[in-house]
């Protein structure tokens, strides 16, 4: 095809500059202003690429973000993206693009084989074929699959790009740009409310850009501009052009998707940056989108939507071809062909598949000489990879071609349905409209926030007013003298001709991309996929890219027509969020590489790094696992700090712990049903340990309440599961007991928490001055006081993960490193040693205290743990209660946790090693349960472990074999957890 660009024309085109790129490794021009489709059209490139399925040829269809056909892989290397619409890719120089979905190459693909199969490959044919025989599944069927399965090409690289998002709050936002966004906005912000409006093209106006129209005497165009510049004055006004609104939620909530540098790669700038955006009020002026025809061949390159025919003439001045047969059941087609004659290209034909066409319009055409054929359709196309001519019949008789028309473009229109994704994603219900036959927004049933008012309206054509004066006073609010032809009412047709043969049924074509034809929506309801949702997974309508933006309403209509149901009674498919796809470099922002998961660090850590610490992650912590002395080998650096702690005082940075805020005057009784034992009876001044658990009963966090006052308490976590807790909390309160009073804040990070343990504990923590007072008798365990330590403000627990006398001294987080040195220095004449956490593990496991994490995986309940003492009998109800008092719970062969102590006690048992005894069956060990923690002990010089192993309590003083590495066995008695001080008398000092 040879090169289309018109000589003059084209409203977004700069002329004075010509811009390079390059299509298939095929250099071409451009011009500012281009998009990707409008310039390749320009050069004669009408192939752009291939149908998902059948491998058909295909081009451009359509000249906004609901195109199905023009895809492409855009950029090299780490700037490569797949699936990159060409109708919205605006032209840069220097753009690379390559189309998909063809090999080996895209005039030659081998795919295209399928076609020649089509009648072998219909709606569901995967589940029909692929069943027998069952061992070719793994070997022939599933590799061929999913080698064929997916849409371009997955980049290979890193992207080099960057990103970012913003939060935004106003009064009103105002989705979309066109005629009826610019006349909300401007209603909106007369009030001297904040009005944020987006508009994801790269210009203002809509469709007054491409229809001419006067507005209050003022060309549209003209009206544009000046309503643009005059909202740009105002302070009150945002307004952001290239940001799609991707999804529209509860409480007047979107996300916007802008396109910052994706026109000028290389800018310094983000190169998409996601909004999120709390609104009061929205406004959904997203416009209506122009439907296809159903007819044989109307997937052939060269047949295209009406509007995308004139939008590529007056916008980019490119013809689509040289002579466009127009196919139409409405009115605005003739604007298309009252356009392409005007700028003197042929338009043999108009077929008006109405029986008597009258109007404004139809009656210009006819003035100019344009020939209109009524009550006609199409038959059949003729042409392989192109439009060579078109055959004609009556829309309603039987079938027989009328008349050929030797024509390279099918210019076709179905009529428009409203937009209407963004209010039936807040919750926005639809009501069919007989005169439109379409669905449109049903205000009885707007989307309504907490106070049950509605935060959604959607005005103009996306409402249902299709016609420029209505869809104007509906914006506006008031009615506005529009110069626009009044057009005669539509025709519903959904499949052309209305009595079309199964043969032609075959050709004709629903969704473009995944290759859905109409005999496949029909051949599901025949199957009993009758059921929209169901027709729509058996057969791929509306799941391709575009989401069913141009295929889903001809497809509800043949299902209806299949079923003998009127189109409203199957309903509608649900349309889900994003409005067009967005890049996951967006959704992550700046969350990528070393942000990608941010390491957090204690208010000691640059203490730690400076004095040997061997780091180990904890969650999004880094911790010190021990700290080694130059020769020192890691393990012997762990034994050491754990005799320095047992025979004398070690200190340990335990600021990683979670430390959140439950305050209010149902603080006591949110803890009772959030913890398995009684919080609400703790006395201030008291400390209490505590378990949390799901819903089904299993054990997830535990962690010490510290009762701060009569309606305040502190609860600890662990440390991965500081956030979690709180968002767990939160969610409770929001959803289940959004009546209690009360309010939690995650303090985590205010605080620097320091353990002091050991024999010598109070002497160091004494050595500080302050006015607490340490004594057993004031401060008992379990105990906590607040006040100054050495000068600085502190809070003291008197509890214990060790089994020593310990205190944890929370203080300020900017003060964290100065009481850390003091402790250090007051602690040097005790020999103070600094420990980590492998130390901190080996000495609760002495002591038998449970790691979540380790002695739980999520199928744990406390009693399983030997903690039924924490779980509160006089409680009605608590999270995972009812849960618990399942059989299966309860039941006496689960799994206990218990101690091992190996044969040789110098031998360790390896971690997660399994307990083997008797045969599951010849020659399978049966298992009986696994080791949860494993450590050699240098406070008792020997290995020990704990382990859930089957009946456990029941089997004190049993000997397990645990299979090992190698063929090996290692033999375990199983003993009471608590190995090391099992009075507790060490802690109560």
């Amino acid at each position: 095809m040879k090169p289309t660009r018109l000589a003059e024309g084209g409203r977004l085109l700069d002329r004075s500059e010509t811009l390079t790129f390059r299509f298939n490794g095929e250099t071409l021009t451009g011009h500012p202003g281009d998009t990707l489709a409008s310039a390749l059209l320009a050069n004669g490139r009408r192939l752009l690429g291939r149908s998902f399925k059948y491998h058909r040829p295909r081009s451009v269809v359509a000249s906004g973000a609901e195109e199905p056909n023009a895809l492409m892989g855009l950029g090299t290397g780490a700037r490569f993206e797949p699936n990159q619409r060409a109708t919205v890719t605006e032209l840069f120089d220097g753009l690379e693009a390559i189309s998909q979905n063809h090999w080996p190459s895209l005039a030659f693909d081998i795919g295209q084989v399928n076609a020649a199969l089509a009648r072998f490959l219909p709606a569901g044919f995967y589940y029909k074929t692929f069943i027998q025989p069952r061992a070719a599944w793994k070997h022939l069927f599933e590799p061929v699959i999913r080698q064929s399965a997916g849409l371009g090409r997955a980049p290979s690289e890193g992207d080099a790009d960057r990103y970012e998002y913003l939060y935004a709050m106003t009064d009103v936002l105002v989705v979309g740009g066109g005629m009826a966004g610019l006349a909300a906005a401007q209603r909106a912000a007369a009030d001297g409310s904040r009005v944020m409006l987006l508009e994801q093209s790269g210009h203002w106006g809509g469709r007054l850009l491409s229809d001419p129209i006067a507005i209050d005497g003022t060309p549209g165009t003209e009206w544009v501009e000046a309503t643009v510049g005059a909202l740009s004055a105002q302070p009150n006004v945002t307004l952001r052009n290239r940001t799609m609104v991707a999804g529209l939620y509860d409480h007047g909530y979107a996300l916007a998707l802008e396109r910052v540098s994706d026109h000028a790669p290389g800018a310094d700038a983000p190169r998409h940056r996601l909004w999120r955006i709390r609104a009061g009020e929205v406004i959904v002026a997203t416009g209506a989108i122009e439907r296809p025809l159903s007819f044989a061949g109307n997937d052939k390159p060269g047949v295209m939507l009406a509007s995308a025919v004139r939008d590529y003439l007056q916008l980019w001045g490119v013809a689509a071809g040289e002579r466009t047969l127009v196919v139409t059941n409405n009115d605005d087609a003739y604007r298309t062909a009252l356009a392409l004659h005007d700028a003197g290209l042929a338009v043999p034909l108009i077929c008006d598949a109405r029986p008597k066409v009258e109007g404004a319009l139809p009656a210009e055409a006819r003035a100019r000489g344009l020939r209109i054929a009524e009550g006609t359709a199409i038959a059949g196309i003729q042409g392989l990879n192109e439009v060579i001519s078109v055959d004609l019949c009556g829309h309603t008789g039987d079938g027989l071609i009328e008349e050929s028309v030797h024509c390279d473009v099918v210019a076709m229109s179905g009529g428009w349905s409203p937009a209407v994704h963004l209010w039936s994603h807040a919750g926005g219900k639809l009501a069919w409209d007989e005169a439109t036959a379409a669905f449109r927004p049903d205000p009885e049933r707007a989307p309504t926030g907490h106070d049950g008012a509605p935060f959604v309206s959607v005005v103009g054509s996306a409402n249902g007013h299709l016609a420029s004066g209505p869809a104007l006073a509906d914006a506006a609010g008031a009615e506005i003298p529009v110069d626009a032809p009044e057009e005669a009412a539509m025709a519903p047709v959904w499949l052309m001709p209305a009595h079309a043969s199964r043969k032609t049924r075959a050709k004709a074509f629903l969704d473009f991309q995944n290759d859905v034809k109409v005999s496949d929506v029909e051949l599901a309801a025949q199957e009993g996929f009758a059921n929209v949702e169901h027709a729509k997974r058996y057969t791929t309508l509306g799941m391709a890219t575009d989401q069913g933006k141009l295929s889903n309403i001809n497809g509800l209509a043949i299902l209806a027509d299949a079923r003998g149901l009127p189109i409203p009674q199957v309903g509608t498919t649900t349309f889900r969020p994003p409005y067009t796809p967005i890049s996951l470099g967006a959704v992550a922002g700046e969350a990528r590489g070393p942000l990608f998961k941010p390491l957090r660090k204690t208010a000691m850590d640059e203490w730690h790094d400076a004095n040997g610490a061997v780091w180990e992650p904890v969650a999004d912590w880094r911790r010190p696992y021990t700290y080694r002395r130059a020769g020192e080998t890691t393990a012997a650096a762990v034994a050491r700090e754990i005799l320095a702690t047992r025979r004398g005082v070690g200190m340990l940075d335990a600021s990683t712990l979670g430390k959140i805020l439950v305050t209010g005057p149902d603080a006591g009784r949110f803890l009772d049903l959030v913890y398995t034992n009684m919080m609400s009876t703790l006395k201030v001044g008291r400390c209490r340990y505590g378990l949390m658990c799901t819903e089904n009963g299993f054990l997830f966090d535990d962690g010490v309440v510290a009762r701060l006052s009569d309606d305040s308490f502190l609860c600890h976590t662990t440390t991965g599961g500081s956030d979690r807790v709180h968002a767990w909390m939160e969610e409770w309160l929001q959803t289940e007991w959004w009546d209690l009073k009360v309010f939690t804040a995650n303090l985590t990070e205010q605080y620097a928490q320091v353990a002091v343990v050991g024999p010598k504990a109070r002497e160091v923590l004494a050595a500080l001055g302050g006015d607490i007072d340490l004594s057993a008798e004031a401060l008992p365990f379990m105990g906590w006081a607040e006040g100054m330590l050495g000068g600085i403000p502190a809070r003291v627990f008197r509890i214990s993960f060790s089994g020593e006398l310990s205190y944890e001294v929370a203080v300020p987080a900017g003060q964290g490193q100065a009481f850390w040195d003091a402790v250090r220095g007051a602690g040097a004449a005790h020999g103070i040693t600094p420990y980590g956490t492998e130390a901190l593990h080996v000495m609760r496991a002495e002591k038998g205290f449970i790691m979540i994490g380790d002695e739980t995986d999520g199928t744990v309940t406390p009693h399983d743990l030997g903690l039924s003492w924490a779980v509160s009998k006089k409680k009605d109800d608590f999270i995972g209660r009812r849960a618990m008092q399942r059989a299966d719970l309860s039941h006496p062969d689960r799994l206990h946790l218990v101690g091992l102590l190996t044969e040789d006690p110098q031998q360790v048992l390896p971690d997660g090693a399994h307990a083997a005894e008797g045969e599951l069956r010849p020659g399978v060990a049966r298992t009986i349960g696994h080791v949860t923690s494993t450590y050699f002990s240098p406070t008792l010089g020997r290995s020990i472990a704990m382990g859930l192993i089957r009946g456990g309590r029941r089997r004190m003083g049993d000997w397990l074999t645990f299979p090992v590495e190698g063929g090996r066995t290692i033999r375990a008695r199983i003993a009471d957890p608590v190995f090391y001080d099992p009075e507790g008398s060490r802690q109560n000092v």
